[in-house]
């Protein structure tokens, strides 16, 4: 060991031939303590953990030297009324920000003392989109109806894994260039691996068949992966979920302290005329992404994907016994297994849940979890605009530590 870290040091091999010389466990060991010494600083807590650095090597991580920790709270028990999400739920929350967790616990209160909230997946399907090039315009629409006709045997060439479903291709023409946008049922897997890997032998096919169109790129953007687009915002990408609520007046009074009126100001004058003046792209609401992001964190889910999965409009109405809050989640991107479900604390996590694994049927434990984030998420909204309306925000966060010592 002592070898490879002088090795290391020197600049004789790189941090990923370490692997070649030793074990994936030793590699580690050996990668850190040349960092110590290169950057002249002490890696002690970076070196202790539980995963086994050795599966997760190639698997998850590339050159790993330890594992970064982020503390895990938990929020609940959430009630939700759902269609694969019924019952109450914990829900564990990875963050930095000292007053998030309570926060979405204040806001799960207030939803679950109002007999729990109501959540759907209105459609689903993940996307990709390769790029084809033409010669011209009317080749271009050539090939979008050649798709149109042959889209059995592309279907068939797609569905070659068991879990994957192509449901449809929209096709998007800008001058010579052809987006085909794949959209897939990809069961309990987020699914970008089984679709690219599904889409290659589709390539092949297109080009084989329609000759001077060349694939010039698998992802092209109109899927649109890890970027805000309103592609998603309207057509949607992996689940599109929404939920809702009816608080009473005196679950707003005792557990929000404040009142429905000042509720709908805030939210209307904040998420719609704000957002609007602001020019956001899916940001009609508070802060979506804080519990969509702790909640990634602790599960697994590639963060990456937070990028559109919090996208969402938030609404309230004032009721004539209380306030109805609803949000739309248009493109939630999360899986029950693959990636980083498979580590320990992550697949302990979903199991907290019950989302962890393959569903019976297939696909449930993923659907699952999205109606589980959609409600998370709406907690997260009805705490926060609650506490904007009601002066509450800078004190919640001076009291809780935010950012203190």
């Amino acid at each position: 060991m002592n070898e490879l870290v002088k090795k290391l040091v020197a600049g004789k091999i790189g941090f990923h031939d370490v692997q070649k010389f030793t074990t994936a466990a030793e590699a580690v060991e050996v990668r850190r303590a040349a960092l110590e010494q290169l950057t002249k600083t002490k890696l002690e807590h970076t070196g202790k953990y539980t995963i086994d650095l050795g599966i997760a090597t190639n698997r998850n991580i590339d050159n790993p030297i330890g594992v970064a920790q982020i503390p895990v709270g938990i929020a609940g028990p959430l009630k939700i009324n759902g269609e694969y999400a019924k019952g109450s739920f914990y829900v564990p929350l990875a963050t930095t920000e000292g007053a998030l967790v309570a926060s979405v616990s204040r806001g799960i209160r207030a939803i679950t003392t109002s007999g729990g909230c109501d959540v759907r997946i209105l459609q689903e399907g993940m996307t990709r989109a390769p790029l084809f090039k033409v010669k011209s315009l009317s080749e271009a629409t050539k090939l979008r109806d050649w798709v149109n006709t042959n889209f059995y045997k592309l279907k068939e060439l797609m569905e070659q894994d068991r879990f994957l479903k192509l449901k449809m291709v929209q096709p998007f023409i800008v001058g010579r260039h052809v987006f085909l946008r794949f959209v897939c049922d990809t069961g309990d897997a987020m699914g970008m691996n089984m679709i690219t890997i599904g889409l290659e032998r589709v390539v092949e096919f297109v080009e084989k068949e329609n000759k001077g169109a060349r694939c010039i790129a698998l992802s092209g953007n109109m899927c649109t992966d890890k970027k805000p687009s309103a592609a998603n915002f309207i057509l949607g990408r992996g689940r599109s979920v929404s939920a809702d609520v009816v608080i009473p007046k005196a679950v707003v009074a005792k557990v929000l302290k404040t009142t429905p009126k000042q509720i709908v100001e805030t939210n209307y004058g904040k998420n719609f005329i704000g957002s609007a003046r602001a020019g956001t792209l899916g940001g009609f609401n508070a802060h979506v992404a804080n519990p969509i992001a702790a909640l990634y964190i602790a599960c697994g889910q590639d963060p990456a994907q937070i990028m559109n999965s919090a996208m969402a409009i938030t609404s309230a109405e004032e009721e004539k016994d209380g306030v109805y809050f609803s949000i739309l989640m248009p493109s939630i991107e999360s899986g029950a297994l693959g990636g980083g479900t498979n580590l320990p604390t992550q697949k302990e996590a979903l199991q907290v849940m019950g989302c962890y694994g393959p569903g019976n049927p297939p696909g449930s434990n993923a659907r699952k979890f999205a109606e589980i984030a959609c409600a998370t998420a709406l907690a997260g909204e009805v705490s926060l605009i609650s506490a904007l309306a009601a002066g509450h925000l800078a004190r919640a966060h001076d009291r809780l530590g935010r950012g203190k010592g």
